[in-house]
């Protein structure tokens, strides 16, 4: 390993001296983040929050302090769909500011499924990371095991199954056909991509580091590594220590705070009191999702779908959704959905087109979320990435603090926002795969 890769990356403070909108003080954070997505990145900060890191979520690059000191910042971007220059040019963006904070080891995050197209954007977006910090190599792994994601001589399990038969495969935006994520990757890489197997991982720290070397000087720039277990997580992490950039989904996120001396601790999750009235909105397709609302259903619970052909229509659905909630919040949560089977969800866009589809329940759905924060939610469950994305920017949130898991990948949250000025707002970005069954029922009891 060459000298560069041993010691960790100093940052470079921009010309003129400190930055103003620094975190607390350079050299404070010690792990700078890039997510791909909203609830991806509250997925790894989950994660760095359950080891003991102190954890704040920037909606987008900063443009003012953060609000508390941090070990860690995830600077959440909505890039995954991108085209790929701008994806691009949004994470060499975080990746600027956060090296202007002091981080000392930048870690790019994207889904667990590995949620890319041919083109990318996982592939260009580690490349040109890799590029602006000097690195030659690196490692790229979405295993998460406590979620049923595992990596197996370099193809991605969802469950039993392999990843193009886990229902990705109909994904709208990143069908995933392909389980096999060296073939993936290569065909969005210039650099090779090798694999470290679960052979080598099992052997620990100093195998895996002697297969680094030996993929270097075969002229590998990027490999796969397996994953089946937590133990494989664990094993990986203290061969990242000094690794300038790492990617991979949340998992390997529960190895990395041990390489900064961090232990875990229950203060790192604790958040302001709950209050207020309670609301789920969910856009998500997702098989996980779709079981969700029904259970919500099941119990008992209000619910009520967004058609996404009467928002085409001029139909006001945002006000139609608001005043059926309104008499029902003081009784308890609420759901407003939009989740279909894949074969709804393709009815819609063969009428409305595909992206066209897409951006209107977008808008439509983080309206809807605003209205219910203005008439008094102040605990929100938000389902699915891009349905995440466009609520928060609704509600005008740009930084949150990180709090108690619900399920693996899914925190509580906490911010301060125009939207709910007095105490601020309690909300979830939940990824449209995670969770069981009864995630919206249970979410609000875990605040209590």
């Amino acid at each position: 390993m060459s000298s560069a890769e041993r010691r960790p990356q100093q940052a470079q403070l921009p010309r003129g001296g400190r930055a103003a909108h620094n975190v607390a003080s350079v050299g404070a954070m010690k792990l700078g983040c890039i997510a791909d997505d909203f609830t991806g990145a509250t997925d790894l900060a989950n994660n760095l929050v359950r080891a003991g890191m102190r954890v704040v979520q920037a909606m987008g690059v900063p443009r003012q302090s953060l609000d508390a000191e941090a070990d860690a910042v995830v600077v959440a971007l909505k890039s995954r769909t991108l085209p790929v220059n701008e994806a691009v040019a949004q994470s060499l963006a975080a990746l600027k500011w956060l090296q202007a904070q002091g981080a000392q080891q930048i870690y790019f995050k994207y889904c667990s499924t590995f949620d890319s197209t041919a083109q990318g954007n996982i592939g260009p977006v580690t490349e040109a990371l890799m590029q602006a910090l000097g690195s030659d190599f690196t490692i790229a792994t979405p295993a998460f095991p406590d979620n049923q994601r595992t990596v197996f001589k370099g193809h991605l399990f969802v469950g039993d199954v392999l990843l193009n038969e886990s229902g990705m495969q109909n994904h709208p935006l990143t069908p995933m056909t392909d389980a096999n994520l060296v073939r993936v990757l290569q065909g969005q890489c210039r650099r090779q991509v090798g694999l470290i197997d679960y052979k080598v991982v099992a052997q620990g720290e100093a195998a895996i580091r002697t297969r680094i070397d030996q993929l270097r000087a075969q002229g590998v720039g990027l490999a796969i590594v397996d994953a089946i277990s937590n133990d494989d997580l664990l094993r990986l992490g203290p061969a990242l220590k000094n690794m300038l950039l790492v990617t991979a989904g949340s998992g390997v996120a529960i190895s990395l705070p041990a390489n900064f001396g961090i232990t875990p601790s229950s203060m790192a999750s604790a958040l302001p009191e709950a209050e207020g009235l309670q609301a789920v909105v969910s856009g998500s397709c997702s098989l996980a999702t779709n079981r969700q609302v029904l259970a919500f259903i099941k119990a008992g619970l209000p619910a009520r779908s967004v058609d996404p052909l009467q928002v085409a229509a001029g139909v006001d659905v945002v006000a139609q959704m608001l005043d059926w909630a309104k008499p029902l919040l003081g009784q308890g949560p609420v759901l407003i959905y939009s989740s279909a089977d894949s074969n709804a969800v393709k009815a819609v866009q063969a009428q409305l087109g595909v992206e066209e589809a897409g951006a209107l329940l977008e808008r439509t759905l983080a309206a809807i979320a605003r209205g219910l924060v203005d008439v008094g939610v102040r605990q929100l469950v938000l389902a699915g990435g891009e349905t995440s994305g466009a609520c928060v920017q609704a509600l005008n949130i740009t930084q949150m603090k990180i709090g108690p898991q619900i399920d693996p990948g899914v925190p509580w949250c906490h911010a301060q926002t125009d939207a709910a000025p007095q105490g601020g707002l309690h909300l979830t970005l939940k990824s449209g795969n995670f969770g069981t069954d009864d995630f919206f029922i249970k979410a609000f009891a875990r605040l209590v």
